[in-house]
This record gives C-alpha cells, sequence and structure tokens, in this order.
C-alpha cells in the first residue's frame, strides 16, 4: 500500500503544473509518436497472437494476458501505413482508454519523457497524418506526433452513444432548450460524440478545442461583464489537451475569484487508478470516464434539474 500511495503522490505532483510524461516508440519507419505514460498499463514483447474471425484487418489478433483476453491492434495499420512486419519481435503496449483495455502493436519502445503541456501543440494543418493526430511536439529537435487513439478505437470498434429513452423525457427536453453547456476537448471525435449525446436532450453546445481556448473564452465573457457560470451551468472538459490540460484549466478557474463557481466535470479517456486523487486535487466537481452516454446525460440532466433552470440566466458582474 505504500508503494502506490507513493506512486500516487509522485504522479500528482504533475497536476495543476501542465505537465504530463509521454511514452516514445515507432512503428515502421523513423517518425516517433507519443502516449501518455497515465494511459499505459505495461508494455511487452508481443505475445503469440490468436485470429479473431470477422475482426477488422486493424485486430491482428488477441493475446491472452493475465488471465485476460485483449484485442492487439496494429497501429501502423490503423493510421493508414503498412501493416507492421516480423510482430513475433515486436512490442506492444498494453493501454485502457474508455474504460477498455487493448493493445497497440509497434515496431519499437524509446523512453519516457517529461514534457509541459504548453510544449504541446495542435496537429499543423495539411499534415500527411493529420486525420488521425490530436497533437504534436518537438524532443530533441525530433518531431513527435500524438495519435488520436479515441478516433482510432471509433473506427475500428464504434461505440454506441444514444441514449436510453427513459433518460430523455418532455419535461427534461423543455428544459434543456437554449441551455448551453460548454465542453472542450482536442478529440474531434470526443467532441462529436459528447455533442450528439447532449443535442438530443435539447442542450445547445459550446465546443473548444482544448483547455486554453476554453479559458480565454471564460476571461473574455468576464472582461464583457458576464458570470461564465450563469451563461454555462456545466463545464465538461478532457484531461489530456495541448497548450493547456484539463487538470490545469480546473486549477486556474477555481484560482479566479470571477470563475471559481464554475461547475467543472473532467470527461476523459484516462481511466487509472490515479484520477481520483488527481480530480480532488485540482478541485473539479465531478469526473466521468468517456465515453458512456447514459451517464453522460444523466450527469448533466441532474446538474441542471438542481438549478431549476428553464433557459440561460445570464448575469453581469456588479
Amino acid at each position: 500500500m505504500a508503494g502506490v500511495m507513493e506512486s500516487v503522490n509522485q504522479r500528482t505532483q504533475l497536476v495543476g503544473q501542465n505537465r504530463l510524461e509521454l511514452l516514445l516508440f515507432r512503428l515502421e519507419g523513423p517518425q516517433i509518436y507519443g502516449i501518455n505514460v497515465f494511459k499505459v498499463k505495461e508494455v511487452l514483447q508481443c505475445p503469440k497472437l490468436t485470429n479473431l474471425p470477422q475482426a477488422s484487418s486493424v485486430v491482428r489478433g488477441v493475446a491472452h494476458i493475465r488471465e485476460g483476453t485483449i484485442p492487439i491492434l496494429d497501429l501502423s495499420m490503423a493510421t493508414g501505413n503498412q501493416p507492421i512486419q516480423d510482430i513475433e519481435n515486436r512490442f506492444v503496449i498494453i493501454t485502457e482508454y474508455n474504460i477498455r483495455v487493448q493493445g497497440f502493436l509497434v515496431s519499437g519502445v524509446e523512453r519516457i519523457i517529461n514534457m509541459n503541456w504548453e510544449d504541446i501543440q495542435p496537429p499543423p494543418k495539411g499534415t500527411g497524418h493529420e486525420h488521425y493526430l490530436t497533437a504534436v511536439t518537438k524532443y530533441e529537435d525530433e518531431l513527435v506526433e500524438i495519435i488520436d487513439v479515441e478516433k482510432i478505437l471509433a473506427e475500428v470498434s464504434p461505440s454506441d452513444d444514444s441514449l436510453s429513452d427513459d433518460i430523455i423525457t418532455e419535461e427534461v427536453s423543455a428544459a434543456a432548450k437554449n441551455i448551453e453547456i460548454m465542453i472542450a476537448d482536442d478529440s474531434k471525435i470526443a467532441r462529436k460524440q459528447i455533442s450528439r449525446t447532449l443535442e438530443k436532450v435539447g442542450y445547445v453546445v459550446r465546443q473548444f478545442n482544448d483547455g486554453k481556448e476554453a479559458h480565454d473564452h471564460l476571461e473574455e465573457l468576464v472582461s464583457q461583464g458576464i458570470k461564465p457560470s450563469q451563461k454555462y451551468p456545466i463545464l465538461i472538459s478532457d484531461i489530456e489537451m495541448p497548450e493547456m490540460d484539463g487538470y490545469t484549466l480546473t486549477a486556474e478557474i477555481r484560482a479566479n475569484p470571477q470563475l471559481q463557481d464554475m461547475y467543472v466535470v473532467l470527461h476523459t479517456s484516462l481511466s487509472g487508478v490515479f484520477n481520483k486523487a488527481m480530480v480532488s486535487k485540482v478541485g473539479a466537481d465531478d469526473f466521468l470516464a468517456k465515453f458512456q452516454p447514459d451517464e453522460l446525460g444523466k450527469l448533466v440532466i441532474d446538474r441542471i434539474t438542481s438549478l431549476g433552470l428553464t433557459a440561460p440566466q445570464e448575469q453581469t458582474e456588479e
């Protein structure tokens, strides 16, 4: 137990400091890629794979690891490139995304580096892999590409983003009309999933591509004399975002007297054991692992219902 708590304490030192750790790896070619260490459960040499009938060609098979059966996805094929060869001598990164465990087949694993989110930038427009990139950075003068894993998983194994019939009642739909919900997420597929879910209820969704963009918008509202927490009864933020992550966004909101009453929910594919400690440290109001449309719908509906809102109640600062 002491070892676990020490590990939690070490990881939570990064919280609110806008920092992350990246595991660097390569596919078929010289390009370096990165994945957040928080999403990595372990790295191992590719085990024996068993074919999975009728599976996507991206799924090279399943592996039996620690009494569990895990699908192994070829990350090179998933991003539109050639399949990884000689897989017996390659590596698998076991990850946990969206409450699911899967392995990513890669050619080689390099090292773990500590980065500042301010050095992580949105992908440049016009790049060859733009469709599958969520961010880019540089390390020792080499470009590091961070893949939009959520998009890959949505293509290989689409999740159901429909809401249960008993969640959307006439009363709920009437109350949702014209109420704006603010979301911040750097993944296009994640923004679409969240927006579709909330728009089905009847809410108006205002999207932002990262924490800095969301924070700048909140400060702009304050400069206009608008109270952000009245315009947006809830802010749903991803954790991993370039320039400013969700932890830092929440910490900045809590540190600003004009923003600190914002209701912040961290909604993330990071579903590891450290999240509860991190959420508590930065002062978020709630945490929800992606992607659970019913849970997301219920959370927002309960929040709006608790406020008794039927329409936006914009207020100016005195």
